[in-house]
Order: C-alpha cells, then structure tokens, then sequence
C-alpha cells in the first residue's frame, strides 16, 4: 500500500550532545519505524474497543463479547499486516472477506456453525445477509438480543471495519506533510464516529456512554500529542493538569448528566423506528369483555400448565381512556405505557418472585393479544409454524402485554418463563408514594367521578390508603349484574360512568367497576391503568392444568407505587351481591303497623372543602416548577461551564500574555523600543506559525527568509526601518512609529491566514514565541565565560596564597 502509506523520505531529526531530539528545519519527511507503526494500529483498536462498549447492552456480555473483540482483534492483525507487508488496497480486501467468511461463523453467528468453530453454508448465508439485514434487527428489536439471528454481525463487521481502516490511516510511514496530517486526522475521527454509532445503535443507558467517551479521548488526545512530537512526560504539570481534566469529564458526566436529565431516556435510534404493529387498529380488548360473558362463556379460551398459586394470566393492559374506551397505546406514548417492538432471546425483569416455567395452549381466544403471566422474560413458540409466529410476535416489556399480528390460532402452543412477584400486601407499600410513571391523562371524566372520589378518600393517610378506600367503597357498595338478570348496560364510557354513580344502585360487573376505579384513582392523582385477563378461582389454584373459559373472564386495576411497582386490586362486587340482595335487606327489616310520614329528602352531596386532606400525597407541580426549573438550570450550567472553564483558561492565559506583550512593545519608552518591538513582533509570529527565519540571520537575511514564503508581506521594508531606527542617528518620529507599526500588523495577518484553519488555531495558541523570549533572558541575564572565568580566578587566588605561605 505504497500510495496510502506513504514514501519513505531521509530523517528529518538528529541528535545533540545530550541525547535530545533536534528538528533540522528543512528537511523531508522521513520513514517512521515499524514499532511505531504498531503503536498506532493498537491505539485506534484499543479506541475502537472502547467505542464500541455501548453496544454490550444490547446483546448482554456473553454474546457481545466475542463479537466486539473478535471483530477489533482481526482488523488490528490485519492492519499490521497490511503496514508491515505494505499490501496493496486489492489484497487487503481480500484478506479482510476471507477472515469474515472463515471467523464471522464462530464469532458473530455461532449457532449456524459445526461445534461452535467451523462455518457451514447456512454460515456464509448469515454472514452475507447479516451485512445489510443486522442493522435493522439491532434497531427493531428490543435488548437484550442474544446471539440469535444476524444481529452479532453488526458489531463484528463494525470493529473490523473501523480497526481496519483507521489503522492503515494511522500508521502512516510518512512522518510529517499535509497528507500524513490529513490521514493523522481521520484516524482520529473514526473511533468518535464509531462511539455515536454505538450510541445511536445502543440503549438508554447513560454513564456508561459518558464513561467510554470521556477515557477514549484521553486516550487519543495523548496519542496526538505523542504523534505530533508535543508530548512530554517529563512536564508534571502538564501531566496533572491532563489527569484532572479527565476526572473531571468522567465524574463530571456520570454524576450530574443522571441529575440534569432526570428520568428523560437518552435518544436512540430504536426509540423511533416505527414497528408495524399498531394496537389503536384493533378495538379495545375491555370493549369485547359482555362478548366473552354472553357469547363464550362455556368456550374455552385458553389453557395453562404450571401456573402458579399467585399467578395471574395477563390478556392485555390498558392505560389510555378517551371518554370512549380503555385501550392500549402505541408508540409516541409516555414512556409508562412502552411499545410493541420485536424481542430478542431474553426480556429484562425488572421485579424479583418466584420464577416459573407455564406452557400456554390457545383454545377459542382470537385477536392478536397474547397471554402472558407475571413479567415475562422468554417466549418459546412450538409447532410447525414457531419460526413464522416468532416473527410475528411483539411485546410491550413496560405493561407485559405480547401480541401477535397474525392474531392467535386454535391449538397454538408457546412456553413462558416468567417472574411472578408475590403479593403485595398494604403493610408492605406503608407509606410508598405514587409512582411519577408518566401515563396518558384520562379524557372526559364526568364530574361525578371526580366528586366522589374526594368524598371516599377524604380520610386517607397515604396513596396506599386511598386506593384501598375506593377498592372498598365500590366492591361494598356496588352490586354485581351482567345485564341478564337485572338491567345493566355493557360498556365503560364516561355515560356509562356517569350512571354508574348516579343512580339509585351501583349495578355492574368487572367491565364497568375496573375502569371506575381507575378513573377514581387518577383523579386522586395516583397512577392507574385497567388489566383484562383471568384470576384463578380458590378450587383451580395449585391445579397443575387449568382451562379458563370465556365466563371466566376478568377485569382489575393496578397501581403504581414508587419503590414498590404496580399492585392490583380487585373493586368488582362478590357475584352473588345482586340487586335482588338489596331487595331483601330492606324487606327484612320489620316496620311498625302505622302510618310513616315521608321520609325527609336526602341531603345534596356537596364535595368536601378545598383545605380538606388530599390523599393523593402528590406535590404542587405548579409551585415547584419554577424552582426545579432553576436548579436544573444552574445544574447544567455547572456541568458545562466549569469543564470547559478549565480547558479554556490556560488557552486565554497564552491570548492574554500575547496581546500583554504586544501592548508593552506598541508603547515603550522611545521611539527606537517601539518600532524594535515591532519586528521582534514579526519574529514571534513567524516562530509561532513554524515558519522562523534563521537563528543567526540579521534583519535583512531574516526578511529574506520571510519572503520566501511571504512575498506579499513588507518584510524587507520592516527590516530596513528597523535598523534605520536602531542604528541610525536621527531616530525615528511618533509619525513613522504608526506607519511602522501599520506595516506590522498587515504582516502579521499575512502570516496568521496562511493555510489551514487548523494551523491558524495552533499558531494563536502556541508557546514557542513566550518560550524563545524566555530563553533569551535567561541567557542575557548569564554571565559571560569570561567573566565566569575572572570570577574564578579570583575565588580560588586566597587558596593559592595560603599555600604559599605554608
């Protein structure tokens, strides 16, 4: 690769009496050694790996792992290869499929492999359809996702490719020149391209990504230094100062960047890929459940193995009412009611309970909603067509609720490993506040509602408190009917809720009393969302098989603490408290044989005081809005400002000392001072923008030099007033020292605009003009060696006396 590395040229350094480096100006680029050609091969890898760490949550460790470093090591070995062969581009193509097709099988896609090592075809298919398929199966599928699938070809070929070309850009054999800059450059872009990447491709997680970033770029900001010739070891200072700065940005990140966002999640790409399940373009699973109740109550729907004692079969959950119905949202939802999106091998669990192996067999239930049980963490379809309805199958991790769009079939079978929590009991919440989960605000909730949930938790204590009285006060006050044996509609719409509480009896089943309670509950301002599945009667818990039918049909509310997760509670009256129960109690009780005046009118409800106790326990959002918005204010100002103070100041010290020194020269004491100074102004920016004339040269001989790079520049002029200044018995007048110094500053742009942006950037900020005046102090402030000698002589003559003398 001759044309990509580069030419090799003579050096361009030596070496003094002392053993310290010295550039000859001039001089070509040379061939840099071959030992720090692999130095930079293994700084881009070792960049390349860091990049690519935020990506580990996506796959978890054990599948990402191989991928990550294999893909990393075999493009270092082959950028090594490369640089020390001098390959050309063709054969290290090649080379690079021929790895990928022989080590892509045990490290990106082992499953499709023979003992886990040698590639078969189904490995080559993978590994070429993994090149343009894994990417969208990272994205749109949720992590973790194992090592199923194409998706480890996505890291594998990342790290390969980037290790693989930032390394031959980096070990360039040309030592200096605007190629090699350019190529020195680049390298450094790749592993920040590669981090963003990971991150876009990656989680939610934040520290980790703050961490990688901030050791990635002390780690190429010192290579630079080192590459470029900048880097000292021996400088303390510097050192400490670099040392800070990066525990400053990676303390700096992992405390405060969780502080000023919040609970915010981070932007990733897959927070924005639009599945093709939407569940608004089915009814809502509540809507259907009188359906269940009249038209399959003696259908069995769904039959369960090895379901625990406490479990629950989840159908669906909804969190989102309209005015309308109860339903399930989708994506662009808050971040309580999640998404449907494709699952990888394992589902996170967030909650801790008794783990649990229940087989699923779908019997009449139709529709695309899927029974789960507890928070699930695997699903495995059997049968047939397992492959074709994994495919299908879409899971909504934040509510536990699995769909399949190609909706459920008779005779479908899949196995759930879930986590089933124990039952939460109130002792256990205590005094647990509501959760902050931002859900869906309820539409249209008739005023009644709001009313009477102020009057039934006016005496609670604690959110706990409060849902349990509503809880009570429906499944005590209410009674049950599901309109056969005494009238009561179907449906749960703010009409229906509003005549719920407004007649005489509160009649109703599970449909209407579920989705009472949830509305009473967020106006009491906890968190609350409806649940349609099937609860396990006291005769079918601990059975090894039971089969629920379409009358067995459930409907219950959950909500959700902090610290404690989502609790469900059950308001629905015993089915045997009927209307015809009301009817009774008031027959049995005795009245005396006379004639009763009319009872007196009820008294109006009237809603309690607004000073009366809110047991909603939630804070004033519109009072302490103000002040969380100024302290996130100030938090983030204190995150970005104190970091970038520090990296800032030592530049605005050398601005500073720079335009310190330029004022001093501008009005020195004469004259003769002021138009010397503004040569030696000259002089400093040439030193500064590495383009010095020579060391010894005079005026005239520097002007020269000067010009040769500078044609357009009045340096000769310069240097002709200046030793007319200097030298000259006339001096110079205030008129010509303005002219003079007009002459400076048009030469001093010159050189200041000269080529890249980047050069500018440097030469402003560099030190060798304030080094090389420093120098030159401390050598006019030395003695002589003549006087030094002298000075000598004289010390050591008493001694010589006083050997005479003796």
């Amino acid at each position: 690769m001759t044309g990509l590395l580069g030419a090799t040229r003579p050096p361009e350094t030596t070496t003094d009496t002392q053993g310290r480096s010295i550039r000859i100006v001039g001089a070509p680029a040379g061939s840099r050694p071959v030992a720090g050609l692999l130095v930079d091969v293994l700084v881009v890898a070792v960049a390349v790996l860091l990049a690519l760490v935020p990506l580990v949550p996506v796959f978890g460790l054990g599948a990402a792992a191989p991928a990550i470093v294999g893909g990393v090591v075999v493009g270092a070995v082959l950028a090594v290869a490369a640089v020390v062969r001098r390959w050309p581009v063709v054969v290290t193509l090649a080379a690079a499929v021929l790895a990928y097709a022989l080590l892509g099988g045990p490290l990106a896609a082992p499953a499709t492999t023979t003992a886990g090592v040698l590639p078969t075809g189904s490995t080559l298919v993978t590994l070429g359809q993994g090149v343009v398929t894994s990417w969208k199966q990272v994205l749109t599928l949720e992590p973790p996702l194992g090592s199923s699938g194409t998706g480890l070809v996505a890291p594998f070929v990342l790290g390969l490719a980037a290790v693989l070309g930032g390394g031959l850009l980096a070990a360039s054999r040309q030592a200096s020149g605007r190629a090699a800059t350019a190529r020195l450059l680049v390298a450094v872009a790749v592993p920040p391209a590669v981090l963003v990447l990971s991150i876009l491709l990656g989680t939610v997680e934040r520290t980790l990504a703050v961490v990688v970033g901030a050791s990635m770029t002390v780690l190429l900001v010192v290579w630079v230094a080192w590459r470029r010739g900048a880097w000292r070891p021996q400088r303390v200072p510097s050192l400490a100062v670099l040392a800070v700065l990066a525990v400053l940005s990676i303390g700096g990140g992992v405390v405060l960047a969780p502080v000023v966002a919040g609970d915010t999640p981070r932007f990733v790409l897959r927070s924005v890929i639009v599945p093709p399940f939407d569940p608004r373009d089915y009814a809502s699973p509540l809507s259907a459940y009188r359906a269940f109740i009249k038209d399959q109550r003696e259908a069995d729907l769904v039959t369960v193995d090895g379901l625990p004692e406490d479990g629950l079969v989840r159908v669906a959950t909804m969190d989102s009412f309209d005015g309308v119905v109860w339903n399930v949202v989708g994506d662009g939802e808050p971040q309580a009611s999640g998404a449907f999106r494709k699952v990888g091998d394992v589902i996170p669990v967030t909650v801790a309970g008794a783990e649990a192996q229940v087989e699923v067999e779908v019997g009449e239930l139709r529709g695309p909603w899927l029974p789960t049980v507890g928070e699930t963490r695997r699903v495995t379809f059997s049968g047939p067509d397992a492959d074709r309805t994994r495919e299908a199958f879409r899971f909504n991790d934040a509510t536990g609720t699995g769909v399949l769009s190609t909706s459920l079939v008779p005779g479908q079978t899949y196995t759930l490993d879930a986590v089933v929590p124990p039952p939460v009991t109130d002792q256990e919440i205590g005094d647990a506040q509501a959760s902050t989960l931002a859900v869906p605000a309820p539409q249209q909730v008739p005023d009644i509602v709001v009313e009477r949930a102020k009057q039934v938790t006016a005496s609670a204590t604690s959110p706990a408190g409060a849902a349990r009285a509503i809880e009570t006060y429906l499944h005590e006050t209410g009674y049950f009917s599901h309109g056969d044996d005494y009238p009561s509609l179907a449906g749960h719409s703010a009409y229906r809720m509003n005549l719920l509480l407004g007649e005489d009896l509160m009649v109703g089943d599970a449909e209407q009393y579920a989705s009472l309670m949830a509305l009473m509950a967020s106006q009491s301002g906890l968190t609350a969302r409806v649940v349609l599945g099937f609860v396990p009667s006291e005769e079918q818990r601990g059975d090894d098989s039971i089969t629920f039918t379409g009358g067995e049909i459930q409907a219950w509310t959950e909500i959700a603490y902090e610290g404690v997760g989502w609790v469900p509670y059950f308001p629905t009256p015993d089915t045997n408290r009927t209307p015809e129960t009301a009817d009774e109690e008031v027959q049995n009780e005795p009245q005396p044989q006379v004639v009763q005046p009319p009872p007196p009118p009820a008294e109006p409800v009237s809603p309690p005081s607004e000073d009366a106790e809110d047991p909603s326990v939630t804070t004033n959002e519109e009072e302490t809005a103000a002040e969380g918005n100024l302290r996130a204010v100030l938090l983030v100002v204190a995150a970005v400002a104190i970091p970038l103070l520090l990296l800032l100041t030592p530049l605005l010290v050398v601005v500073a000392l720079k335009a310190r020194r330029r004022r001093r020269r501008r009005r020195a004491a004469t004259a003769e001072l002021q138009i010397s100074g503004g040569w030696d102004e000259v002089l400093d920016t040439a030193h500064d923008f590495k383009v010095p004339p020579p060391a010894d040269a005079t005026r005239r001989e520097a002007s020269k030099a000067l010009l040769e790079t500078f044609p357009k520049a009045p340096v000769a002029l310069l240097a002709d007033q200046a030793d007319a200044a200097v030298f000259s018995a006339d001096g110079a007048g205030s008129r010509g020292v303005s002219r003079y110094w007009a002459a400076v500053d048009e030469t001093v742009h010159t050189i200041r605009t000269h080529g890249s942006a980047w050069r500018r950037l440097r030469g402003t900020l560099a030190l060798t003009s304030l080094r090389r005046r420093r120098r030159a102090r401390a050598e006019a402030a030395a003695p002589a060696p003549a006087d030094r000698d002298a000075r000598r002589a004289r010390a050591q003559r008493p001694a010589r006396r006083r050997g005479r003398q003796s």
